[in-house]
């Protein structure tokens, strides 16, 4: 044990002197040194059976309950009897992990860490895991539901979000080469006539929609319209790109002041305040972005500190509402992480910014170990969007072609 945690120490040392490239040429070396020592995973298994890093253990949380369809909570709006269900007649690919826009973003987490390499020993049960759901019968089935009467709001913006961060994940994995990349566009191609659905909610409710939804729960706009925008830069939609961005701007470029000092709400898992800036990040050029911010969030130490946001505490992790706040420090986290890095070279509040999001992320993954399903049924989907830098567009390392699942047999698999 000691010898380990010894090579550890070491193998920190060594990471942090090193340099680090990412889709924009070098870090900053505040940057290059918070991204390298977040990511220096410890291995705390003494058992083999064990997780040896927290991918591992994400992975295990998704595979065990992707496909566990009870207890379940269904946003469901019947019109006759036959509407009398269960889960998994309903929705038959997005059925478990105890809500829909949770299942899917469980998929999302099991793509995520099989398309960038995270879990090698995990890839085989993982793809099973996909391929047995992503069947074009099971997406029929989900199709069939959305258009079902009175459902035209059904997981409105949040389950969206997760879905087109899931075919997003997979139009990257696909674009690559070898056999992932082969799997990931058959998986993509049967998902495709559900994403046409979501798309086409998106484009009738976006115009629409009067004012932002400013709130910490499923309903916010910011969060949504980030990964909206995420998607349509990933798949090349222009009109989506085009569409988010002019209602992004006529929503948030006049915001001044927000009240993050009132923040978060006893049950958030997003902040308004910090979610809106991350959304006009992947917006606005980086000086305008710094000038805007400046206006936005004036308060915002050039001292490095990372106390001067709070982490949210949990006082029950048994309850389902109560545990959101665990939720909101692995999202500011994130959040916090996307603004540092656009703004623009010499910045000084970059430092602050990226030490409270190390505070945030490191409480938020201390949650996911909770035993409760209330927390760890969606927590781990969003320790990994944090850990993997999801939120910070780079694109999964590039698959072995040898990895993952032959696709000449993937039929079999599938069906």
């Amino acid at each position: 044990m000691i010898v380990r945690i010894c090579i550890l120490f070491l193998l920190a040392a060594i990471m942090s002197s090193c340099s680090v490239n990412d889709d924009d040429g070098q870090r900053t070396t505040s940057e290059q040194g918070y991204f390298e020592r977040k990511n220096v995973a410890p291995d705390p298994a003494e058992n083999s059976q064990a997780p040896r890093k927290p991918e591992h253990a994400y992975a295990r949380i998704a595979l065990d309950c992707v496909n566990k369809q009870y207890p379940n909570k269904i946003s469901h709006v019947m019109s006759s009897a036959s509407d009398v269900q269960e889960p998994v007649r309903l929705t038959p690919v997005f059925y478990g992990c105890f809500d829909w826009h949770s299942a899917v973003h469980g998929h999302w987490l099991l793509t995520r860490l099989w398309g960038n390499g995270s879990v090698p020993e995990m890839e085989e049960e993982i793809a099973a895991a996909l391929a047995n759901n992503f069947t074009a019968e099971k997406i029929a089935g989900e199709v069939a539901y959305f258009n079902g009467d009175g459902r035209a709001s059904f997981e409105r913006p949040y389950g969206f979000a997760w879905f087109l961060q899931l075919t997003a994940e997979l139009t990257e994995i696909a674009a690559g080469e070898g056999a992932k990349a082969q799997q990931a566009q058959i998986w993509l191609d049967r998902l495709k006539p559900l994403e046409s659905v979501i798309k086409d909610r998106i484009n009738i409710w976006v115009p629409k929609l009067a004012y932002p939804i400013r709130l910490g729960t499923h309903n916010q706009s910011a969060f949504a319209f980030g990964l909206f925008l995420d998607w349509a830069k990933i798949s090349g939609d222009s009109e989506m790109t085009k569409l988010i961005t002019d209602k992004s701007l006529a929503f948030h470029q006049g915001d001044r002041n927000c009240p993050i000092a009132y923040e978060p709400s006893g049950e958030d898992f997003l902040s308004p305040c910090l979610m809106e800036a991350d959304l006009m990040q992947r917006i606005l050029p980086a000086p305008e972005f710094a000038e805007w911010l400046t206006a936005f969030l004036p308060d915002i130490p050039t001292d490095g500190s990372a106390e001067w946001l709070a982490v949210g505490i949990v006082n029950d992790p048994t309850d389902g509402k109560l545990v959101h706040l665990d939720g909101v420090n692995l999202s500011r986290a994130w959040a916090l992480e996307g603004i540092a890095t656009a703004l623009p070279e010499g910045d000084n509040r970059k430092a602050a910014l990226l030490a409270s999001a190390k505070l945030h992320g490191d409480a938020g993954e201390q949650s996911v170990r909770t035993p409760h399903y209330s927390g760890s049924h969606w927590l781990a989907s969003f320790a990994t969007y944090w850990r993997t830098e999801r939120g910070l567009n780079r694109a999964p390392a590039p698959a072995d072609p040898q990895d993952g699942i032959d696709p000449s047999t993937s039929e079999a698999v599938a069906e």
